[in-house]
């Protein structure tokens, strides 16, 4: 066999696949050009005009900072802030309630997520309301809507399968949906509003995650999480400015954690985490609505979280927020997954499907020596054998550790030719003797040219993949490259409404009736126009003995 290179996955025909589409960037972009419904940048989403930059440091005790200069105060009010909402930005919500339903759909039967149902049912509704939906189960078994919140954040993020944003953090602003959902159903809200807040809850967590990195602390992601639900929650109620600030700071001092759950042994906490957040957030709207304050300033205090969490007492940071009237269009930067795993392994899972298909010799440990995969520094420490972490080479670890190890990914895609949400993780499959030898010769090594591509402003040049270089025992070599998801909206199948519908049908399958598939897209459809009895049936129902049919043990509720 002769040395192979290909220069970029562009020259790749586009294949069709069964599983049903990508990551963020640093910089604002466009669906403009692309059809409606879709992911993706294609050119500036906010002008400069229309973005307002504000610098976010560390003040003495005695110090002086007016209220409105704290970053938690400018957050509310961004909040509360009343300006129109874009069509295209009304679309990508629709689309990812669509898509927060079938990784729901798919996770329903999973210990982690009925643990939290069966916490969620043990909680009626609260005075305060009719109380909200749990994922799977019908709106007349309501309950608190903290514990929605809870309960339907695990379902959405238990397969790690929905939207993703990049940037200097790492995020998955879907994560917001739930909370957001369920106080809606709680208290009698419509679409309108609903709508409203949910753009709130994106563009606050991808304006920090933009801006404030958390993991070089190695605190976890969800401490933006916990603010952006505040804020969200706080457009959603029209609430004042002063309520959503003091909810923003409860939020933030209560959702920052180290990223432990994220490493190492990795468990089912890892879908809890952002569950949690969102969960303390609806908490912390409830006291502020009450007239309880929070600690001040939050981000800017000399005991606050920049200087002992973050890049202490002489941190700085510039957080780019829309102007006062502008729109507010972060969620056209965020991407959703085509396959269930860490987003650094879309553009890779890709890649090796097509070279087992084409290159079968690959599939064979026997005939590979070594295969490297050259990429950023970021996949290369938190995904990558640059982690130092053997779970991530074991084949008893668990789903959560596995979908966290590219060396793994990349055998199994290999081999497959195919990724699939339950089959490629299964026991069996991990523990499969050519695939455990085949999965021992891939390693990861940073290149900085990768990693000048994954922290690029340009949408262009940004990127998530990398290049594998494959040694095989008779000495011939296979080099090929990939920037890009296929999902992606530069890559060769941009992911649109048809392909967020065809996954939720693919995930539901088994799980759902199809009636109930329709119904919902339907309801998500016309989000806009949705009465709040409607906004109450806005969550999945599973047949009675399909929810049953993950009982847990009993624990305090």
């Amino acid at each position: 066999m002769s040395t192979q290179q290909h220069a970029s996955e562009h020259e790749h025909e586009a294949e069709a696949t069964t599983d049903a589409g990508g990551g963020g960037d640093a910089t604002r972009a466009s669906s403009s050009g692309a059809s409606a419904g879709s992911d993706g940048p294609t050119g500036p989403t906010t002008s400069a005009a229309d973005l307002v930059v504000h610098t976010v440091r560390v003040h003495r005790s005695d110090e002086p900072l007016a209220r409105e200069d704290e970053l938690a105060w400018r957050l509310a009010a961004l909040a509360t802030d009343d300006a129109p909402i874009d069509d295209d930005v009304t679309e990508m919500v629709i689309n990812r309630l669509i898509d927060n339903a079938a990784v729901s759909a798919a996770s329903l039967l999973r210990a982690p997520v009925a643990v939290a149902r069966d916490q969620a049912l043990a909680h009626p509704p609260t005075t305060g309301g009719a109380g909200s939906q749990v994922t799977g189960v019908a709106p007349e078994h309501a309950v608190s809507p903290e514990w929605a919140a809870w309960a339907n954040g695990v379902a959405v993020r238990e397969l790690d399968f929905h939207d993703t944003f990049l940037a200097a953090e790492y995020s998955h602003p879907g994560d917001n949906v739930p909370a957001l959902v369920a106080v809606a159903q709680h208290r009698g809200l419509d679409g309108a509003a609903l709508l409203r807040g949910i753009v709130t809850g994106y563009e606050v967590q991808v304006d920090l995650v933009r801006a404030i990195s958390l993991h070089a602390h190695k605190i976890d992601h969800v401490g933006h999480l916990g603010p952006s639900v505040a804020a969200g929650l706080g457009t959603m109620l029209g609430l004042p400015t002063e309520v959503v600030h003091q909810a923003i700071g409860q939020a933030l001092h209560t959702t920052t954690a180290t990223r432990q759950s994220r490493k190492g042994a990795i468990s089912s906490w890892k879908a809890y985490a952002p569950a949690h957040a969102g969960k303390a957030a609806v908490e912390a709207v409830d006291r502020a609505m009450r007239g309880q304050g929070s600690p001040a300033p939050i981000y800017e205090g000399e005991d606050g979280v920049i200087a002992w969490l973050l890049d202490g007492p002489t941190g700085s940071y510039d957080v780019p927020l829309p102007a006062p009237g502008a729109s507010k269009r972060g969620i056209l930067d965020t991407y959703t997954k085509e396959h269930s795993a860490e987003y650094q392994a879309q553009a890779w899972i890709d890649l090796a499907r097509r070279l087992g298909r084409s290159h079968p010799e690959l599939r064979d440990a026997s005939r590979v020596r070594s295969i490297v995969l050259h990429t950023s520094h970021h996949t290369h420490v938190v995904i990558g054998s640059g982690a130092g972490d053997p779970q991530k080479y074991d084949p008893s670890a668990s789903r959560e550790t596995l979908d966290h190890s590219i060396p793994y990914i990349v055998a199994v895609a290999l081999q497959d030719g195919e990724w699939h949400h339950e089959r490629s993780y299964a026991p069996a499959r991990a523990q499969r003797p050519d695939t455990v030898e085949l999965w021992q010769r891939i390693t990861t090594a940073e290149d900085p040219a990768w990693t000048a591509r994954y922290h690029s402003t340009d949408p262009a040049e940004k990127a998530f993949g990398g290049r594998i270089e494959v040694e095989f025992v008779d000495g011939t070599t296979l080099v090929d490259e990939i920037a890009v998801a296929d999902a992606h909206p530069l890559g060769a199948r941009p992911f649109g409404r048809d392909d967020y519908v065809r996954k939720f049908r693919t995930l539901a399958e088994g799980v759902l009736p199809d009636a109930e598939v329709e119904r919902f897209v339907d309801l998500a459809t016309r989000l806009p126009s949705l009465t709040a009895d409607e906004v109450r049936q806005l969550g999945i129902v599973a047949p009675d003995a399909l929810a049953g049919a993950a009982a847990q043990p009993g624990g305090l509720f």
